[in-house]
């Protein structure tokens, strides 16, 4: 059994004038120790589907739809207060922004200890020796004297090691890191996505990880489900995907990355015409036809269904087209 399930997961939000569907029919199995890679440019729904298995979904957003397990337990019919036993004991996730997530008036100190006790009937002191450990398991130095800094006091680098440290309080069976190195420069990125690696290795963590970067995806998943305007268009092990994506879409992404698609005559790279549609205002027939070279009529028309590729039982794809000789 999955350590984690999704099942024909919709989530809506409740407009002026109607219902806006932000997740359509999303399933997704995420095992023990393994790590997943979700991607798709901004829009796709990728922020949502890892907020929507915490629950962290705001109104006049709600789930409408499907089913959300974690070790065989319904998730999506757990209360407020239930919910509250799996975040952060169970499901740990890492946001964007440091600063967003770190309160600028409390000491690192405080914000970790305050953390553990919420969930741990535990004495201050032991939160404290809980964090110190915390700390050292990121690599930032001198942790007991950091414990007493403010967030302000650490770069942008560290401040996403503690972000990751207190994901670790409570040793959780899952990360859900969203975006985690969006605001840092390369450098930086690249020792935060090894830093979550060795983690998830030594302390047996699954790791789920949202973004738009397939070349990070490339690096560090093992697995990864390619979403489109709110859809799952196709999964595959990491490696099949990259040396052979067979979506257009996921073969746009993979063009796009610096030394995977061919340049042009002015040594561009490739890019994938015109952008995400809104949400109110998605075609009939499959979502992506707009910016697809291969479009025929039953594109334009019907909504192709997500079905297994070849032998693989990892390799899903939602395209009329692909497996019947055309792509």
């Amino acid at each position: 059994m999955a350590l984690l399930e999704v099942k024909n997961l919709e989530v809506s939000f409740a407009l002026r004038h109607g219902d806006l569907v932000a997740l359509n029919d999303v399933s997704f199995t995420l095992d023990k120790r393994e790590r997943l890679g979700v991607v798709g440019e901004s829009g796709a729904g990728k922020s949502v589907t890892g907020f929507a298995v915490i629950n962290l979904i705001s109104k006049p957003g709600r789930i409408t739809k499907g089913e959300i397990l974690f070790d065989g337990k319904r998730l999506d019919q757990f209360s407020e207060h239930e919910m509250r036993s799996i975040r952060g004991n169970h499901i740990s996730m890492i946001f964007q922004d440091p600063m967003m997530t770190l309160n600028p008036v409390l000491t690192v100190g405080t914000q970790m200890v305050e953390t553990l006790r919420a969930h741990r009937k535990i004495s201050k002191a032991e939160a404290e020796k809980i964090a110190i450990k915390k700390l050292e398991l990121v690599h930032i130095p001198s942790p007991e004297r950091r414990l007493s800094q403010y967030p302000h006091e650490f770069s942008g680098g560290m401040r996403q090691r503690i972000i990751i440290a207190i994901a670790l309080l409570t040793d959780p069976a899952i990360i859900i890191a969203d975006e985690p190195t969006t605001a840092l420069d390369v450098t930086i990125q690249a020792e935060i996505m090894d830093l979550l690696l060795e983690l998830c290795d030594a302390q047996d963590m699954a790791l789920m990880l949202i973004t738009h970067d397939l070349g990070v995806v490339a690096e560090v998943t093992e697995r990864v489900m390619v979403m489109y305007a709110g859809k799952v268009i196709e999964t595959a092990k990491t490696i099949d995907l990259v040396r052979n994506p067979r979506h257009p879409y996921t073969k746009g992404l993979i063009n796009a990355l610096p030394g995977h698609g061919e340049c042009d005559q002015e040594n561009r790279l490739q890019q994938i015409p015109g952008t995400m549609p809104n949400l109110t205002e998605i075609a009939p027939g499959c979502s992506f036809h707009p910016r697809c070279d291969y479009c025929q009529d039953i594109c334009r028309s019907t909504v192709p269904e997500l079905r297994q590729i070849g032998e693989s039982k990892e390799r899903w794809v939602s395209c009329h087209l692909v497996g019947k000789g055309q792509l």
